[in-house]
């Protein structure tokens, strides 16, 4: 069971109990389910203790998710950075959820982060956390930041404050980060949560519902492209890919969120464990990354693309062009092939 050590648990307590009242929650830049969920689960159970949270996101995040209670509420870093830093300036105490380094949270207000002199509280499940506080709750065999925020508000006995709101806020981050517990998901320990979450009398169907059946028009439009006309697959390689230029964004409307779940689509064809797509933004490329078994995504894209995250889930981007990107891609897979044939050859043992 991941709980906090008992040393941290004294150590938040304190920080808890020294006159706090104004928290900032801060979310990866371009918040996904388990980034939003973690972030206003938490920020109910704070409210609710009477705390006076408030989630700052760098970025904006996909309409899918603007469901969950309390989004309306969330301050968003690129449409209001000046009132965004006095807010941070203000801050008594600072959460970081569901990134590891200061600059997952962009640029301009990782470069606040890090002038930041109270009291900082990393909470992630991502590997190799920046040392950027003392109080840090990281476990990468976690399914999900949501799954922790979990175990940190039960440890420091803030669970009485855990409504249904939150749980469902919880509950969005857990089947998000999981894919519907398809991945990532074997846990006793995460059912275990779940079960918690579900007697706060959270709507799974609902929530599904929300999730993964509310979608525009041109989203699904897009998708159809996608797979029709921008997929490429190696099948000597077990890996396959989709690439986006702006100008084919644009010209179906695209908004943040629309591609939420284009990269897994290939890894559902025979003998595919490895996919990758490629979306061209003005100033660089960005990478989502997938796997089945052991193949290491995370490794491949920090060590090719200046990225990383989960083994079969994990980030990148480029600043080289769109079809200078996919070349390098494609140039790297014979370097691969001989543990993406290992790791193909064990799944179907």
């Amino acid at each position: 069971m991941r709980k906090l050590s008992p040393e941290t648990i004294a150590k938040v307590k304190e920080v808890l109990s020294e006159n706090v009242r104004n928290i900032v929650i801060i979310p990866h830049v371009n918040p996904d389910g388990d980034a939003v969920g973690s972030s206003l689960g938490l920020w109910r159970v704070l409210k609710n203790a009477g705390y006076a949270p408030t989630v700052l996101s760098p970025t904006d995040y996909p309409a899918f998710l603007k469901w969950v209670n309390g989004t309306d509420e969330v301050k968003v870093f690129e449409h209001e950075p000046a009132v965004c830093e006095e807010i941070l300036n203000h801050a008594d105490l600072v959460f970081l959820l569901d990134f590891n380094a200061p600059d997952r949270a962009g640029n301009q207000l990782g470069a606040l982060i890090e002038k930041v002199t109270k009291p900082i509280i990393l909470i992630d499940h991502h590997p190799d956390p920046a040392d950027v506080t003392e109080l840090m709750f990281s476990h990468t065999e976690a399914s999900s930041t949501a799954e922790l925020v979990y175990r940190f508000v039960e440890s420091l006995d803030l669970d009485k404050h855990l409504d249904k709101d939150a749980a469902e806020a919880l509950f969005t981050g857990l089947i998000t980060d999981t894919g519907s517990f398809s991945y990532n998901a074997s846990s006793p320990d995460m059912y275990e949560v779940v079960s918690r979450l579900l007697e706060k009398e959270v709507d799974k169907d609902r929530i599904n519902d929300h999730i993964y059946n509310n979608f525009s028009a041109h989203r699904m439009r897009l998708l159809g492209y996608s797979l029709d006309k921008k997929m490429k697959v190696f099948p000597e390689y077990h890996a396959a890919y989709i690439s986006l230029s702006r100008e084919e964004l644009e010209s179906y409307h695209f908004e943040p969120g629309d591609t939420e779940g284009f990269v897994n689509y290939p890894l559902s064809i025979s003998d595919v464990i490895f996919t990758a797509l490629f979306m061209e933004k003005d100033d660089l490329v960005k990478i989502s990354f997938r796997s089945k078994g052991g193949f290491p995504t995370n490794e491949f894209s920090s060590m090719h693309f200046n990225g990383g995250g989960h083994i079969n889930a994990s980030g990148g981007e480029s600043r080289l062009s769109l079809a200078d990107t996919i070349k390098k891609f494609e140039e790297l897979l014979p370097e691969f092939s001989a543990k993406l044939k290992a790791e193909h050859r064990k799944l179907r043992q």
